[in-house]
């Protein structure tokens, strides 16, 4: 989803345009390329920019990289045609394919006595899924494509219900037209459905193929008042989610953005109530840009951030400089409370490149530093708190479960400051655990904890930028399980290969430091449906990957075993997928 931080690599789906001829509704196929291939960096290279003047805008530049960019390991394939039913559509046809032989389970609980049973696979939708017209987009092959999934033995699908869509023109006025019927489809193939609460821009993200902005009505208030915008020291504002500084005040339209949060999971609830807790197991609240738990700390949007910068911190709003003024005032320090850093660099710096994050003497391990950051991570604590006893008082006795998802900011992550965590709002360094807050946070309303990134190796990220989204994994892991609260998992890239899939069996496991023998994550969300995923090869290992995330440590059959089975049931469809990738 999407930051998630919802990241895509190569040849992204092309986006129907949806013209209107006398009337009538006309699809019609634009195809975008966005095909990127990771290079190793040269040497010591480093990002820098210039410092700016207040308000002045960072110029355009080339694609920027990923933020978790990993090596592709295969061919990038080329000429994918954008609509699904190119890839999907042998599945169309009725036929007799095996079925894979795996129990269908209840969504996943923390007990006992379901752990080392396996690890429920959902895969992600398009992000586009329902258009701006409220239907269903490319109906036909997403039907196809489902019942594809089901076959192969996954569990379920995820899928982004729009604010920007749902509740577009007019405040309280949602219009469910496209998820209804897609709810439906679900439902139909006996699919389980995780649905995202998407209460942030869909656009200016790592992976977003599409763009869906705010609800009309709440850019018009943005607008008026352009501090309900994120904002940076350089006067930027962004517009990709509402300020967590305003969430109790009443700028939309007389409501709180906390209110309305909260009324659209009301109108959810009550619109598909008879769906709640058999097909609809999982409510993932958006708590901020690509539906994650942080600050836009770095924004792709224009060019701002480039991977792998340390990003800005986000908190120049009036109403985000008014709480810190609170604060400082508490503290017995009020000079502290007229501005945030103005010594922590820029966007695309280096940590070693700005005074505050520098390991020698920079301002992050000062008493200053670390009041401004306890306030920075609490300030996002507390969002979460009040979007998830409003989520859990919404959603009670409906048999749902409650999520929330944590980016996987691995860059700079050897460093002694974790600038890029800071930034993002994620008070983790060398000497303080920043996860275990966010998990006990968590646990206290009962949620899962969704991280993502967890099918890089540390070996495949550029060395000179520190990263360790292993190391990462590992911490945040250790975090829930002293939290007790259940992890959930995502990968960052769309990844083919089996290295990928070995690394994220790997990470569902949870074997940390040999004391996790019977544990392993509640479930796995798989990033993305597209025309790759049906791609013969791949959908061949995507099948034997599901079977033996489904076996999981209680395995019973040897994975060249699965390997076979899975090879079995590609072979029904492999000719009709070839032949319909020659049209």
């Amino acid at each position: 989803m999407a930051l998630s931080m919802t990241h895509q690599i190569g040849t992204l789906a092309g986006t129907p345009v949806v013209t209107s001829e006398n009337g009538t509704s006309v699809e019609t196929t634009a195809t975008v390329s966005a095909s990127a291939v990771w290079k190793s960096p040269a040497a010591n290279l480093r990002c820098r920019v210039k410092s700016s003047e207040i308000g002045e805008r960072v110029p355009s530049v080339s694609p920027p990289l990923s933020p978790c960019r990993s090596p592709v390991l295969s061919p990038v394939l080329s000429a994918i045609r954008s609509d699904l039913s190119v890839a999907c559509q042998a599945f169309a046809t009725e036929m007799e394919a095996p079925a894979a032989d795996i129990p269908v389970r209840e969504y996943k609980e923390w007990r006992a006595q379901d752990k080392g049973m396996g690890v429920p696979v959902y895969v992600m939708m398009p992000l586009d899924s329902v258009t701006m017209n409220h239907t269903v987009n490319r109906r036909k092959a997403m039907n196809a494509s489902l019942q594809a999934l089901k076959s192969a033995g996954v569990e379920g699908i995820m899928m982004d219900v729009w604010w920007g869509l749902v509740e577009k023109d007019t405040p309280g006025a949602y219009n469910w037209g496209g998820y209804s019927e897609l709810l439906e489809m679900a439902k139909k193939h006996g699919l389980k459905v995780q649905a995202v609460m998407s209460f942030h821009q869909c656009g200016g993200n790592v992976g977003d193929s599409c763009t869906i902005p705010l609800p009309k009505w709440v850019v018009e208030e943005i607008d008026r008042d352009r501090d309900l915008a994120y904002t940076d020291q350089w006067g930027r504002r962004n517009y990709e989610y509402v300020s967590l500084g305003c969430d109790t005040i009443p700028v939309l339209k007389g409501r709180t953005p906390v209110q309305c949060y909260s009324d659209f999971m009301r109108a959810f609830r009550d619109n598909f109530k008879h769906l709640l807790g058999d097909t609809i197991v999982e409510i993932q609240v958006g708590m901020g840009p690509a539906g994650e738990l942080r600050y836009p700390s770095y924004p792709e949007q224009h060019g701002t951030w480039r991977f792998p910068g340390i990003g800005a911190f986000q908190c120049f709003d009036k109403y985000m400089l008014s709480s810190l003024k609170a604060a400082a005032e508490a503290s017995g320090k009020p000079k502290w409370g007229s501005t945030g850093p103005t010594d922590a660099g820029h966007y695309n710096n280096w940590p070693e490149d700005t005074p505050f994050f520098r390991k020698e003497g920079g301002g992050w391990s000062s008493e200053y530093g670390e009041f401004f950051l306890s306030w920075y991570s609490q300030m996002l604590l507390d969002h979460g708190e009040r979007i998830l006893t409003s989520a859990n008082s919404v959603f009670e006795n409906t048999g749902v479960k409650i999520s929330v998802k944590i980016a996987g900011i691995h860059w700079h992550y050897g460093t002694r400051s974790h600038a890029p965590e800071l930034t993002a709002g994620y008070y983790n360094t060398r000497f303080r655990d920043g996860y275990l807050p966010i998990a006990q946070m968590l646990a206290r309303h009962g949620a899962i904890f969704n991280f993502t990134c967890i099918e890089m190796r540390d070996h495949e990220q550029p060395q000179d930028a520190q990263c360790a989204p292993e190391k990462l994994v590992r911490q945040v892991a250790l975090a829930t399980q002293k939290a007790q609260v259940p992890l959930a998992g995502e990968n960052a890239l769309p990844r083919y290969d089996d290295y990928a899939h070995e690394q994220i069996l790997r990470s569902a496991s949870m074997n940390i430091d040999g004391s996790s023998e019977n544990q392993e994550m509640c479930a796995f969300t798989y990033l993305r449906m597209n025309p790759h995923l049906f791609e013969p090869e791949n959908w061949r290992r995507f099948v034997a990957f599901v079977k033996k995330m489904n076996e999981g440590k209680s395995a019973r059959k040897c994975w060249e075993q699965m390997e076979r089975e899975a090879e079995q049931f590609v072979h029904v469809t492999r000719p009709l997928v070839q032949e319909a990738l020659m049209h």
